[in-house]
């Protein structure tokens, strides 16, 4: 198995581990106030997460920069319960062609869990003579993962308005659903 193929791997597995589930719930937050036919804007945004993602786990990865991993650990998911939140209160994504609060969630809060896997990450990657194609390979892994992620999530959807689910009613089901999860994450990482 090439280097590439090692990373890609983990990058994959890294998004679909039940284990780490919070970046399943953080997509479905984000998700949650779409329908199958918004795929493209969708697909933007998880590329958005990864974007970030994929910057500070460079940066991290690079000693640029470092934060206590406490603090990442809460973090993460106050920004699921803050994404889910704004799903709970704005179940509809805006219309207009400004740039849409979840795209700044994704992007920004990305960055957030970019930090969450850097040292694991660093540890892997400090035997790699270069880094920067595992880099590469582990952040298209993620963005595959997501992209089975959003797909599963969107298959479901269908299902449910094909079955007469009403899709508001869906948005809040599934955002409380990642709301009370990230809540008890929240408690369970609390770091003071």
């Amino acid at each position: 198995m090439s280097s590439f193929e090692l990373y890609f791997k983990l990058g994959l597995q890294h998004i679909l581990d039940i284990k780490g589930f919070d970046h399943i719930l953080f997509v479905l937050a984000l998700c949650a106030v779409y329908v199958p036919r918004d795929w493209k804007k969708i697909l933007i945004l998880v590329t958005a997460f990864t974007i970030g993602h994929s910057l500070t786990l460079a940066l991290a990865t690079f000693n640029i920069i470092q934060v206590k991993s406490e603090i990442i650990e809460f973090l993460i998911p106050v920004t699921i319960a803050v994404t889910a939140l704004v799903s709970i209160f704005k179940p509809k994504p805006s219309t207009g062609k400004g740039i849409q609060l979840n795209y700044i969630f994704a992007i920004f809060f990305g960055l957030i869990h970019g930090l969450g896997f850097s040292n694991y990450l660093k540890e892997l990657l400090g035997k790699e003579a270069s880094i920067w194609q595992p880099l590469l390979a582990f952040n298209l892994g993620l963005e595959v993962g997501q992209i089975v992620i959003v797909a599963s999530f969107l298959l479901v959807t269908s299902l449910l308005n094909l079955a007469g689910v009403n899709r508001k009613d869906w948005t809040l089901v599934v955002s409380a659903f990642v709301l009370g999860v990230a809540c008890m994450l929240m408690l369970e990482t609390k770091f003071w």
